[in-house]
């Protein structure tokens, strides 16, 4: 965060600038099992594991004792000292006095604000009103991305030296999507409602069901309130997917691509890290599936003949 003082008329004034809340909201949500002690993947929990492996490595040992000792400090302070700083409020109407550091307004608002998981911190904090949290929440935050990801190096490191066996999976396992619009392959069928369901995934389709597929009468899918639930539209990406060497014959004088081109193969604007590489493959499945040669699709009329000049 930034923090900035000025003096106005004789009154100093302090403006904070900090993250989007619901970026910090995300982080948290994620960190939240580091944070935990009774997760498998509680942050002390894998210090202690790489204490126990580097017991006989004087320099890795040590590494490994500050940062148990950082974490207690930073993450489970035992004073307001410690917390950094903290904060007093007064009723003037009751007259009663309230006072948290800022290790507690982080945690009310993690867990009260996103997580809704502990009420009783929701209500340690609730005097202090949702800014105070969220100041104090996201230093804390942000400190804990930087450590998981110290020690996830660290990590790798000791596996690379062989002090550690751990399996090449475990590092190249996808854990977050690149993407959230992807077509596929697929076989359909459909039945009237109460027909059995399938026992398993290879097994044989029950009686009454049958496939969907060109030929269905979709006259079938109608709800008495929600209409037609289901129409023969075609795929976008399957009328549009340009092959790779159409992408590159796109290329403006420049060198890039314009907006409405990008916008008709269906790329978000600004396209994203990697967009040639996913329509290539969307290109790939759809000959595989034996779809038929894209079509030229008109430029839309609301978007501005926009250029990118970069890959």
């Amino acid at each position: 965060m930034k923090i900035n003082v000025r003096f106005h008329n004789g009154e100093a004034r302090i403006r904070y600038e900090l993250p989007a809340e619901e970026v910090v909201e995300s982080a948290a949500a994620r960190l939240r099992p580091i944070l935990l002690e009774q997760e498998d993947c509680f942050h002390m929990k894998a210090l202690s594991a790489l204490g126990y492996i580097c017991r006989a490595a004087p320099q890795d040992a040590e590494w490994i004792r500050a940062a148990r000792t950082e974490w207690r400090t930073r993450v489970n302070p035992s004073t307001p000292e410690q917390s950094g700083y903290w904060i007093m409020v007064s009723d003037t109407v009751t007259g009663e006095d309230r006072d948290l550091d800022a290790h507690g307004l982080a945690m009310a608002w993690i867990y009260g604000d996103v997580v809704h998981h502990d009420p009783e911190r929701r209500q340690e904090g609730d005097a202090f009103g949702l800014r105070d949290r969220f100041r104090a929440a996201v230093p804390l935050v942000a400190w804990v991305m930087v450590g998981t990801i110290e020690l996830l190096n660290y990590i790798r490191a000791l596996n690379e030296a062989g002090l550690l066996e751990l399996r090449q999976e475990v590092f190249g396992e996808q854990v977050a999507l690149k993407s959230t619009v992807w077509e596929e392959p697929a076989e359909m069928y459909y039945a009237p409602v109460g027909a059995e369901a399938p026992s398993l995934a290879n097994s044989p389709m029950p009686e009454g069901w049958l496939p969907l597929s060109q030929t269905t009468d979709l006259s079938v899918f109608q709800h008495s309130i929600a209409g037609q639930l289901l129409r023969a539209e075609r795929s976008p990406f399957m009328t549009q997917l340009p092959s790779p060497e159409e992408v590159e014959a796109a290329r403006t004088p420049g060198g890039g691509w314009k907006r409405d081109q990008l916008a008709a193969w269906g790329v978000a604007w600004p396209p994203p890290k990697g967009w040639k590489d996913e329509l290539s493959e969307r290109w790939q499945v759809a000959r595989q599936d034996g779809a038929p040669p894209p079509l030229p699709s008109p430029a839309p009329a609301d978007f501005a003949q926009e250029t990118l000049d970069f890959g």
